[in-house]
């Protein structure tokens, strides 16, 4: 699966935005999607999933001003009340699950590039 991120912008605390994700390739194997962040010196942490029956979960950080949601070719994640540390790095993914060559289970995490949101005024 290739996934292609965007939306990522300057916005001031309080404001909103809108990412993207186009993605493509073997999608019938995906299962499920979700977006991450990655803070300056800070590990890479879930942010929002979304399960190919379109049940969601969030961080706690997050519930209440953040959406994700998807439609056939791309994945969103509408942001409301951006605070400042919300500033990050924001990356898509995609998990498939199939079976291997061999009658193996597989699961795979495909990455999208990273799209940088800074909240600042």
């Amino acid at each position: 699966v290739q996934l292609q991120a965007s939306g990522g912008g300057l916005v001031q605390p309080g404001g909103s935005l809108r990412l993207s994700c186009a993605y493509s390739g073997s999608i019938d194997r995906i299962n499920v999607m979700a977006w991450h962040r990655q803070a300056p010196g800070k590990e890479r942490e879930l942010v929002a999933d979304i399960t190919n029956g379109g049940r969601t979960t969030y961080a706690d950080s997050v519930k209440g001003r953040f959406t994700i949601s998807k439609d056939n070719t791309k994945m969103y994640l509408q942001i409301y009340g951006l605070k400042p540390e919300d500033t990050a790095v924001y990356f898509c993914s995609a998990e498939e699950a199939y079976y291997n060559d061999y009658d193996e289970p597989v699961r795979e995490r495909s990455w999208g590039q990273g799209t940088q949101v800074t909240v600042s005024s």
